[in-house]
């Protein structure tokens, strides 16, 4: 394998050293306003598209893994604090799990002190929106066509920048583009199309896990009323055949967050609605012979949409596990979040990797900015851009979306003897959310990118970094390794690539 001792380069720029690019960044949720942040604190331009008329998140509440939270914390040190400002402080630090059938316990996850706080979304992304300068901040933009240079119909007076042209009659030119529309994303589309057609076998969407959810928030009072007041004030799931329920206080405790999530062998009826009527007798049954504390969180749920309006809705819960994207970029465009990979929301970390691929971006983005400063003009800018989307690819991966299937057939009791095995239980939830939440080191990830992107661009001799191997040695090792799984031992300066084959 080749091992990877980082570099030091010399002092470059500062933060507010100008830039001679301008990224568009297409999406004003999670990934898509983190991504900002980081761009803002880098003093990289950057403008934000959102399609709605404001900041908008789907869904109640949300939390964020321990590796969510150090991403926060290197991408802007604004980022966190604005964070905790919204986050609900724990009952307890722990997640606990309960045999629905059985109301007993059978298991408990220690978390950091205060780690992994619930949130309301909009609530988040309303004070995370607050630190984006209002000028950076474009609403009611709905992209309708990405062209490139070389594609049919670019305008040649362009100058070698993108265009983008949006539903209502405007247009901008820039020089890269990040799609963090979201799972059903049309920026997703435009990089497929423009993969080599020999690459693509299937072509690259979402799909329907055979899980649907309804969610709601619960008034504390009759939470506590239904469950009392240990269940009501920190983070539970009731597992059990074919269902589970997910609950944890929001709202500085004010509301209990719950998320039903249901098994269906059926196919999800409309494609091209991710969001359908539901029942109340629907989640009953999903509950029916379960214990009475699982019926009664059962009973919390609403027979109406909040305010009337008609019956609730369920939420088909979609991923990118059967049809991921060949590679997350083409050209000067790429996904990040729920477009590069999206998962169900069964270990808590959707909205953590859209930081973490915000924060990787970010900081590919610096690094690009000081090798123009070092090495002068003879660098060409787009070169640049297209290295760095090359090296963000080769280290982001959908290894999640996968481990992230698997937990919800734990949940589920696919195996039911597992399932209902507090130790055997035990075993694989650990290995499950220490993957994804802790076995990650964020600061040594994007050592790493930094450090491809300078070999990449200008040539450096790898010996002279440290790196054993051929570029195509080391790249294909990238390509493949799964950074969450690696030999890498905290606190030393050497990191040993380990390749996982997914």
């Amino acid at each position: 394998m080749p091992s990877i001792a980082h570099s030091r380069s010399p002092s470059g720029p500062s933060a507010s050293s100008p830039t001679p690019f301008h990224v568009a960044i297409i999406g004003g949720g999670i990934t898509g306003i983190n991504l900002a942040l980081g761009l803002e604190r880098r003093g990289i331009p950057y403008t934000v598209y959102e399609r709605s008329p404001g900041f908008r998140e789907i869904g109640a509440g949300i939390g964020f893994s321990p590796n969510a939270e150090q991403a926060m914390k290197l991408l802007n040190p604004e980022v966190f604090p604005a964070y905790k400002r919204t986050a609900n402080p724990n009952g307890e630090d722990k997640f606990q799990w309960i045999n629905g059938l059985a109301d007993e316990l059978l298991y408990s996850l220690p978390v950091p002190e205060d780690g992994f706080l619930g949130c309301k979304r909009s609530e988040i992304l309303e004070e995370w929106g607050k630190l984006v300068p209002p000028q950076n901040m474009q609403f009611n933009k709905m992209v309708e066509a990405v062209q490139e240079p070389g594609d049919q119909g670019y305008d040649p007076e362009a100058g070698g920048k993108i265009l983008l042209r949006f539903t209502d009659g405007t247009h901008v030119s820039v020089d890269l583009v990040i799609g963090c529309d979201g799972i059903r994303s049309r920026l997703r589309n435009h990089i497929q199309s423009h993969l080599d057609p020999f690459s693509i076998q299937r072509v690259a969407k979402e799909s329907y896990t055979h899980k649907y959810c309804y969610r709601t928030l619960v008034p504390m009072s009759r939470a506590v009323e239904a469950v009392g007041q240990h269940r009501a004030s920190t983070r539970f799931m009731y597992n059990g055949p074919g269902a589970h329920i997910i609950t944890y206080p929001v709202g500085n405790n004010s509301v209990l967050n719950m998320l039903a999530v249901i098994s269906d062998p059926n196919e999800w009826p409309d494609e091209k609605r991710h969001v359908l009527p539901g029942t109340k007798e629907d989640i009953r049954q999903a509950f029916k012979g379960w214990h009475p504390t699982a019926q009664k969180l059962a009973e919390l749920f609403p027979e109406e949409k909040e305010g009337g309006g008609g019956p609730i809705v369920k939420w088909g819960i979609f991923d990118t596990f059967d049809f991921p994207l060949p590679q997350y970029y083409s050209g000067r465009v790429a996904v990040a979040g729920d477009a590069a990979h999206a998962t169900g929301p069964h270990l808590g970390a959707g909205g953590g990797l859209g930081i973490e691929d915000a924060l990787v971006l970010a900081e590919l983005l610096e690094k690009a900015t000081k090798l123009q400063v070092w090495n002068g003009p003879e660098l060409d800018t787009g070169k640049i851009l297209e290295q760095a989307l090359d090296v963000y690819n080769h280290l982001r991966t959908q290894a999640v979306v996968s481990w992230t299937r698997k937990a919800v057939d734990l949940f589920q009791w696919k195996d039911e003897e597992v399932a209902k095995d507090g130790k055997k239980f035990g075993k694989l939830v650990t290995e499950k959310f220490h993957y994804v939440w802790y076995d990650l080191d964020l600061q040594e990830m994007v050592n790493i990118a930094r450090d491809m992107l300078e070999i990449g661009v200008v040539e450096k001799p790898m010996e002279d970094m440290g790196i054993t191997g051929d570029w195509e040695t080391v790249m294909e090792a990238l390509m493949r390794v799964n950074l969450s799984d690696t030999g890498h031992t905290p606190g030393t300066s050497t990191w040993t690539v380990s390749v996982s084959y997914q």
